[in-house]
């Protein structure tokens, strides 16, 4: 129970009537311990207990009564109690429950406790409320317990003693890989009874852990470490644990009998004195809140108060219990131990040591004798320290260890100060640690020295977090004190990572739960703030080996929720569903719009959700429903941008038509006429006579004909609604100071269309007998081919779109909610939107249905097609506690799933925002573009300009030119007309043939087709960068376990050592995998796996006294197997038989198959278990138990360490009977990949942390020259530098774990795994398929993509580069003139050509195995030893070459060539004889390696 106060404005009171009536009505409430109204302050102060009441039902009772309440705070501030002990007489008349019940029926007590021996009773108060006597006076009887701690018991008092009494121990540990190593000695070790803390380092390969010695011994950890497969040692030999009766009387109770009197007597004096301390270093009323919190805690402090603003503390205290300096120094260790506390001047001659005076002069020697300290102090020397970071450092990291009170060190006095408890640490201990930090340590003469204040001891055990609380005491605690914060995590590869975090991050204390959304690279803590802080928590993360931040302000757990509300009349209707939603827990903001009937709610998904959010509204009368969201991905197939161009396409088609058909009649008859006047140009006179007898020269007004009139009619409706977008466009262009392609055609058309427009207006005012010639024709002829391309284009981007629009309808639209009951029961279920699914739903999928949202298996198997986000064909198993994908399709089971991440959480939507940033992401050659066309439109303007004028000029300098080519000439026209509408002809031309539009699109559409058809094939493209950069990569560096290699070790082969007959190959398979199946070692487990397989049997026999030897071996006893050799010869006689009959074999062999079958029958009567003891392990192990290893056997498994396998022996009753090769097997499809790669050019390296024998071997089989062994993760990156150094682009292939800084370093990172590897933030290309091939198809893909886009750009520019000189008139000496509306279908030609030839990519297949394997047919082959160049580690240079002789040099490249020679040849030759399994590791000569007994 926790007591809160909280204060409520309250209006309306007119009297102390008021005052007296709130106050009897509230008081008389369950849970209030206090209540004062206040008619002057117009408010009410209310102690409550927060688990019975809170402000908003306290705030709601007073408003019932007729007052209007409000809340200035909503805050509620703890309050403080204090607790009292109460001795229980034996012959007490009252039982323990009675009192108990007695006491808590009065206002201020919050909570009685009894103690296990029901004679003292713990009573927590108010002391503002009820005190000490008043609780004494209540139950006769009783009496004031001065002997026991002021603790609760079961709480703080159990942890002083856990904490006094446990040991730190320090560890070596060899044989860690990696941090799934650490997380697993910490999980085994973490669970023994008796260990209270322990953290593994992987970098300094130890363990330190803190435990307690009466409960567990060292040894025992040793040992646990030991059975997990590592070889662990004692840094330091531990302490025995030596306690003495007066030392555990002493740790029990603190305080000695002796002193019950002398206490009684200074609780009875009112003897207080009051001090007042300025303190440095609060900044909020956290600060404030602390200080007094732990100070208000002691014994000897009878009040506290704190002022943020004027920085200071009045402290009220008893001078006999306390002095100022423990006081001051109390202040100081309260966390975060940054304060600085001093005295003001008038105190400053204070003695401030009083309590270092004699145990004479003391006033209570009891008391001096009470508490004899726990604390002691040494000074140890520090030599090596430079600056105050060293200082600093060994501040910080000694300051942490269990036992260590404080520290100080001093860089000149070359010393550090350690206040430290002697039960847990000593001051050799300290000095060791000192010392593994890399500085020299000794310690100083006088050490040791017993700390007189006893205050200090006991506040230092108050300010230290219990470290075991009662867990009901907790719980209680945590739910009122749950924050929740966000942390970005980044390098997780897999389901396995998540699996790491949450497992690792749940064991530390004030953690509550805590959930990782892979996709989103997110980690969702709930935590306990007084224990733990979000930069705590990253650290936490950050030392398993991942990055991590917190988000700051991150909104994100807010969920939104959109509804549409009917039934609403007016604003009352408005004001009650929001007041109603505003008071429900969890909805933290609510905005109801009456107009729209809409209501935008916010809530935090931890407490409620959208389903409850709905009823609560739906309670209140009105019906709701959600906000339709558009999931068809709409914005995507640009389907209204189709619809826009189309209408534009067809609405200038309907007026160019008539356009087309009046200038196509106007060109026969000038031809006709042409011809009728041979050749020769006509007089005015002749025009106009000519002009009068035809239909649409006959003028209508003087100056306008027919001819023109009806263009003009049919340009404005094209000009006005055509190209009403062209304008809009145009306008915002220039608006933000820009030019882009609809600015060009406005320019056209405008010119055109006004220059017809003034010559019309001229001609008429002229009253011309002969008609202008004018450009209307122009406009319509302009805007159907600019609209017709542009409508094309979008048409064409819809499709390059459909990848995503794929991925989107992946999402399921409704989910089947369930209701269970105990057992599972199904009680109910409902169809919901998929909206409204809330984290921890229980989701029913049937048969067929897809997964709505990601989630874990509790019920229910089946077979899940997860093929259209993982790309993998082949359906995955589901059972209980696997975890399930958004989008993917149940196939045949029936399951029931807790869903883990709903709406945007899911691995879907994730997948969904990465390809949409991928491709809105420009490639540099896009921006290239980009900025291309900035320059090309006011450059196009320019030569539309130059070539105005320039025929002008031309045309006045010499007409003869523009007479001779231009077309529509005759004499009836004025000279100076023909030249400008030829100027003005060329100029517009130019304008129209000018498209930036194709440069522009040459990049985007090839990139969003090249994403999409990745997308389809299983590789995932974050963007055009890496889609470009693919094709300039020079060196494929691939990481080696779990990328070449499976990363999981197998059997590679089995010797039998014994004759068939002694003991049958099959029965020591059964022994083998029997006594391995106990370990939990991988190679164990190998060897289970290989047993299993080869005897088809899920189940082996019975293993006992199994016994683990950490770099050794195990032994153990096997018993059962024959029942299991039974079943199995059962079956291969049943099958024996079957085959009989099919091939119907003669008489005499079905004889011979019959008395097997009799033996058979009679086996099981006479079938008696056998007990087989069985040593498995290496040679040393064997040895060891009195077994001699024969030289032929060491041969062998010398030849097997040789090729970077593991070589195990098994013995069966003391007699040697099988050797066993492991080894991590390298993937099928390994040497193809890198084959291919080679002949497409690029160099192929591999770079392993593992010995060079092993990368050797691996290297030999795949084909790879150049190996770098032994490298550190982070060095991986510094190899990577180095090659991008040499001037090489580096494409690195890894499975992310520890490669992921390297692939972040690199040109383009290719991350490889399984489907949700797509979350691995370093990649620039996540191949979502397992399969090495699809580095070869990633490749190949960038480089067609890339190709794709210089034919574009080609494309693009040749139109441009040959279209405007045309246009500009430069070619017409050769008579190659161009019209506007030539010059516009040109321009819409080739924005359609380019995306067309985008289009193209589409047709894309990845280059399958079968055909590659068929083109490297005879030509792949293991490398032998001498043409592997290895370098060892972060140097550059190959093991052993030396700088050598000519002669030297000549003899080695000889001896090379010989033994490829011979390699090949024997390789050749084994191949032949025994083709060998494609997973097979064997390498060289494939004969000696038969499984033939020696």
């Amino acid at each position: 129970m926790e007591a809160k106060s909280i204060v409520i404005g309250v209006e309306g009171m007119t009297c102390h009537s008021c005052v007296q009536t709130i106050e009897q009505h509230v008081g008389k409430m369950n849970g209030i311990h206090n209540i004062k109204v206040s008619l002057e302050d117009k408010n009410a102060v209310i102690i409550y207990d927060s688990e019975l009441q809170t402000p908003a039902t306290l705030q709601e009772a007073i408003y019932d009564m007729g007052f209007d309440a409000t809340l200035s705070d909503s805050n509620p501030q703890p309050v403080l109690p204090d607790t009292i002990f109460l001795t229980i007489p034996t012959q007490s008349v009252l039982t323990s429950k009675q009192i108990c019940n007695s006491l808590l029926q009065n206002k201020g007590i919050v909570d009685v406790k009894m103690s296990s021996d029901q004679k003292t009773a713990v009573v927590t108060f108010i002391s503002s409320v009820i005190n000490g006597k008043q609780i004494i006076q209540m139950v006769p009887g009783v009496d004031l317990n001065i002997s026991a701690p002021e603790v609760t018991p079961g709480t703080c008092e159990d942890s002083t003693w856990s904490q006094a009494s446990s040991v730190v121990l320090r560890l070596k540990v060899e044989g860690m890989t990696c941090h799934s190593c650490t997380s697993t000695i910490e999980g085994r070790i973490g669970k023994l009874q008796g260990i209270q803390r322990i953290k593994v380092s992987l970098d300094n390969q130890e363990a330190v852990v803190v435990y307690q010695p009466h409960l567990i011994t060292a040894e025992e950890i040793r040992h646990q470490i030991e059975a997990a497969g590592f070889t662990a040692s004692f840094k330091k030999q531990p302490r025995p644990l030596k306690l003495s009766a007066i030392d555990l009387e002493r740790l029990r109770y603190p305080q000695s009998k002796g002193s019950e009197t002398a206490l009684k007597e200074i609780l009875n004096t009112n003897d207080t004195k009051t001090i007042v301390f300025r303190i440095d270093g609060m900044h909020c009323s956290s600060c404030v809140l602390n200080i007094q919190s732990t100070i208000s805690a002691l014994p000897s402090v009878t009040s506290i108060v704190v002022s943020l603003e004027k920085k200071s503390a009045i402290i009220n205290y008893n001078p006999n219990l306390i002095s100022i300096d423990v006081l001051r120094r109390a202040i100081e260790a309260v966390s975060p131990e940054t304060f600085k506390v001093s005295l003001p001047d008038e105190y400053e001659n204070v003695a401030l040591f009083p309590t270092l005076a004699s145990p004479l002069k003391s006033p209570h020697p009891a008391l001096k004798d009470a508490s004899q300290p726990l604390t002691q102090v040494a000074v140890i020397n520090i030599e090596g320290m430079t600056c105050n970071s060293c200082v600093q450092s060994i501040e910080g990291v000694i300051s942490q260890k269990a036992g260590v009170k404080s520290i100080h060190v001093s860089l000149s006095n070359r010393n550090g100060t350690i206040e430290y408890d002697p039960l847990q640490t000593c001051p050799e201990d300290l000095r060791s640690s000192i010392e593994d930090m890399g500085f020299d340590a000794s310690i100083s003469g006088n050490d040791a020295i017993a700390q007189p204040p006893p205050e200090v001891q006991l506040e230092s055990h108050r300010t230290e977090p219990p470290s075991k609380v009662s867990p009901t005491h907790l719980a209680r605690q945590e739910t009122k004190t749950i924050s929740k914060c966000y942390v970005q995590v980044t390098g997780m590869t897999c389901a396995s990572c998540v699996a790491n975090i949450e497992r690792n991050l749940r064991r530390e204390d004030g953690i509550h739960s805590i959930l990782v959304a892979l996709m989103a690279g997110k980690a969702e803590v709930r935590y306990n703030p007084a224990v733990i802080h979000p930069s705590a928590i990253a650290e936490l993360i950050r030392e398993l080996g991942f990055g991590a931040t917190v988000m700051e302000n991150c909104g994100e757990g807010d969920g939104i929720l959109e509804l549409v509300v009917r039934g609403m009349t007016c604003a009352s209707c408005v004001h009650k569903i929001e007041s109603t939603l505003m008071k429900t827990n969890g909805v933290l903001y609510c905005s109801v719009a009456l107009a729209t009937n809409k209501a935008h709610i916010k809530y935090d998904p931890e407490i409620i959700g959208p389903r409850d959010v709905i009823q609560v509204i739906k309670d209140l009368g009105f019906a709701t429903s959600l906000v339709k969201k558009d999931r068809s991905a709409s914005h995507l197939d640009h389907k209204q941008e189709i619809r826009q161009w189309k209408r534009s396409f067809v609405v200038s088609l309907v007026f160019c038509i008539p356009v087309m058909g009046l200038m196509i009649y106007m060109m026969v008859m000038d031809s006709q006429l042409a011809d009728a006047h041979a050749h020769r140009n006509m007089s005015i006179e002749e025009m106009e006579a000519l002009h009068s007898s035809m239909v649409l020269e006959y003028q209508l007004l003087p100056g306008l004909s027919v001819m023109n009139f009806l263009s003009f009619l049919l340009c404005v409706p094209v000009q006005m609604f055509g190209g009403w977008h062209f304008y809009i466009q145009a306008y915002k262009a220039l608006k933000h100071k820009t030019a882009n392609m609809d600015v060009l055609i406005v320019l056209a058309t405008s010119i055109a269309f006004v220059y017809s427009f003034v010559i019309l207006l001229v001609a008429m005012a002229e009253k011309a007998k002969v008609n202008p010639v004018t450009f209307f024709d122009t406009p319509p002829m302009l805007f159907v081919f600019i609209s017709l391309g542009r409508w094309l284009e979008h048409v064409a981007k819809g499709k390059t779109s459909e990848a995503l629009a794929r991925l989107i309808s992946l999402q399921a639209t409704e989910a089947t909610i369930v209701t269970l009951g105990p057992d599972n029961v199904l009680l109910s279920e409902e169809q919901v939107d998929v909206e409204l699914v809330q984290r921890g739903d229980v989701v029913k999928v049937i048969p067929g249905g897809k997964f709505p949202v990601d989630g874990r298996v509790i019920e229910g198997h089946s077979m899940v097609d997860e093929s259209l986000i993982t790309g993998e064909a082949m359906p995955v198993t589901k059972k209980p506690g696997n975890t399930v994908i958004a989008g993917s399709i149940n196939q045949n089971g029936s399951l029931l799933i807790s869903a883990t991440h709903v709406g945007a959480d899911t691995t879907l939507s994730q997948i969904v925002k990465l390809v949409e940033e991928a491709q809105t992401s420009k490639a540099p050659i896009q921006q290239f573009a980009d900025k291309l066309s900035g320059y090309f439109v006011p450059s196009i303007v320019a030569v539309s300009v130059v070539t105005l004028f320039a025929w002008i000029i031309i045309g006045f300098v010499d007409f003869e030119i523009v007479e001779k080519y231009f077309l529509g000439y005759n004499k009836s026209i004025s000279a100076a007309e023909v030249i400008i509408r030829f100027a003005f002809q060329a100029s517009i031309t130019v304008l129209c043939i000018a498209c930036p539009c194709s440069l522009g699109l040459a990049t985007p559409t090839a990139v969003m087709v090249g994403t999409g058809v990745g997308a389809q094939n299983g590789i995932l493209i974050k963007g055009g960068e890496p889609l470009e950069m693919a094709h300039k990569v020079k060196v494929v560096v691939f990481d080696k376990t779990g990328t070449i290699t499976h990363g999981t070790p197998e059997v590679t082969q089995v010797k039998f050592l014994v004759e068939g007959n002694q003991l049958p190959h099959n029965k020591m398979l059964a022994i083998v995998g029997t006594a391995e199946s106990n370990s939990e070692h991988p190679l164990g487990v190998a060897i289970t796996k290989y047993c299993k397989k080869e005897l088809d049997s899920e189940t082996l026999g019975t293993c006992t006294d199994f016994q683990v030897v950490p770099g050794c071996g195990i032994s153990c006893k096997v018993t059962n197997i024959e029942a299991l050799l039974y079943r199995k010869n059962k079956m291969v006689e049943e099958n024996n038989i079957k085959n009989a009959t099919l091939v119907k074999i003669e008489e005499n062999t079905d004889e011979s198959v019959q008395p097997a079958l009799i033996i058979d029958a009679e086996l099981p009567t006479t079938l008696t278990s056998h007990k087989y003891s069985v040593l498995i392990g290496n040679r040393e192990w064997m040895t060891r138990n009195g077994l001699l290893v024969k030289s032929e056997v060491d041969k062998a498994m010398t030849e097997h360490e040789r090729r970077g396998r593991t070589a195990v022996l098994a013995a069966v009753d003391g007699v040697l009977c099988g050797l066993i090769a492991i080894a991590d097997t390298v993937k099928p499809e390994a040497e193809l990949a890198v084959y291919t790669l080679k002949s497409m050019g690029l160099e192929v390296v591999l770079m392993t942390g593992d010995n060079s024998k092993t990368a050797r071997s691996i290297a030999s089989q795949v084909g790879i020259t150049k190996v770098f062994a032994e490298v550190l993760p982070s060095h991986k990156v510094a190899k990577v530098k180095q090659l991008q150094d040499e001037g090489k682009r580096v494409a690195m292939v890894g499975d992310g774990i520890n490669d992921s800084p390297a692939l972040a370093m690199a040109n383009v990172g290719i991350a490889i795994g399984t489907g949700t590897d797509v979350a691995i933030e370093a990649a620039d290309v996540v191949l979502i398929k397992d399969d090495l091939m699809d580095v070869v198809a990633s490749i190949d893909l960038s480089r067609k993509t890339v190709k794709r886009i210089r034919i574009n750009f080609v494309f693009a520019l040749i139109y441009n580069l040959i279209g405007v000189p045309i246009a500009a008139g430069v070619f017409l000496p050769i008579g190659l003139v161009l019209q506007p509306w030539m010059g516009s279908a040109a321009m819409a030609a080739s924005s359609v050509s380019v995306v067309l030839s985008s289009l193209l990519l589409k047709m894309y297949q990845k280059p399958s195995a079968e055909k590659l394997e068929f083109r490297a047919r005879g030509q792949m082959r293991h490398k032998s030893p001498s043409e592997i160049s290895v370098h060892i580690g972060i140097d550059e240079t190959g093991t052993g070459s030396p700088k050598l002789s000519l002669m030297d040099r000549i003899i080695n490249y000889s001896r090379a060539s010989i033994n490829s020679l011979f390699s090949d040849k024997r390789s050749v030759n084994s191949i032949v004889l025994n083709e060998p399994d494609k997973h097979s590791l064997l390498v060289g000569d494939f004969g000696e390696d038969d499984d033939t007994a020696l």
